[in-house]
């Protein structure tokens, strides 16, 4: 499996814009997280950003996962980048 880094960013009033698809976006992660695919997620501080980390078999899954996801769905994240990553250590 590849591990792969997604960077992305959130809308400006993301606390409001998220609450309705809070849980469903939570359920998701944890699925991932389960299956494997998912290492770790979260926002800076200041929510204006996501980190993710992923193990998977290519960069068009994890595209997928992102864009199945409620945040992308309903603009809560509104880009992203993917990078296809070495862990060194």
């Amino acid at each position: 499996m590849t591990k792969f880094v997604a960077w992305g960013r959130y809308c400006e009033d993301v606390l409001e814009r998220r609450a309705p698809h809070r849980q469903a976006h939570l359920d998701g992660l944890a699925a991932q997280k389960a299956q494997g695919v998912l290492v770790t997620i979260g926002p800076t501080k200041d929510l204006r950003y996501f980190f993710a980390l992923y193990e998977a078999d290519s960069e068009e899954t994890v595209r997928q996962l992102i864009e199945n996801d409620p945040y992308w769905q309903h603009q809560i994240w509104t880009e992203y980048k993917i990078y296809e990553w070495i862990q060194a250590l």
